[in-house]
């Protein structure tokens, strides 16, 4: 059923008489409400209760509209930084190739020349090598020279203590003495 159909049925049923609603000074209930409420929106606006609210909503506002204005700040300071960064990110990118291929080439010239030093050491060390086994084989040469003297010298003097006696001395210094005093 709808509303006002029973609103209908309602008044139908209803008995005949109908009571009388308690009022004061004229007023119903309902009029007194409406009377109170008047007086409350009278004591409101007279106390400046709406001013004072839409004063709270407005520094509501203004407290928001800095706080957004704070956020607008803060995010493009944050854009700043992150692009900020990132170009940080790629020249540091760079600079690492860079350090990465200088460190390469000072390695490959490490080597380079840590073979040439071999080289030349090695080199070096042939010719001293050289030199002192030059040096000993004049050592032996002339060791062997010399033996080779003393060995003659020894065969010499036993040959001629062998071919020559008392006699052929005393001729020889004789021979000697003679030449040595014509002179």
């Amino acid at each position: 059923m709808s509303e006002l159909q029973q609103t209908t049925a309602t008044i139908s049923h209803a008995p005949a008489h109908e009571e009388a609603e308690p009022s004061f000074l004229g007023l119903n209930p309902g009029g007194w409400v409406a009377l109170a409420m008047l007086f409350v929106f009278a004591i409101l606006i007279w106390k400046k209760v709406p001013g004072a609210i839409a004063g709270a909503l407005d520094s509501k506002i203004a407290l928001i509209r800095d706080q957004l204005a704070e956020a607008e700040a803060l995010r493009k300071e944050a854009e700043g930084l992150k692009a900020e960064y990132e170009a940080k990110s790629k020249s540091a990118d760079k600079d690492r190739a860079a350090l990465l291929e200088r460190a390469k080439h000072e390695a490959q010239e490490i080597v380079a020349k840590a073979k040439t030093d071999a080289e030349v050491l090695i080199e070096r060390r042939t010719r001293m090598a050289e030199d002192k086994i030059a040096a000993e084989e004049r050592t032996a040469v002339e060791q062997l020279r010399a033996s080779a003297a003393d060995a003659a010298a020894k065969a010499t003097a036993r040959l001629i203590a062998e071919r020559h006696d008392a006699g052929t001395d005393a001729k020889l210094v004789d021979q000697a003495i003679r030449e040595i005093a014509s002179r």
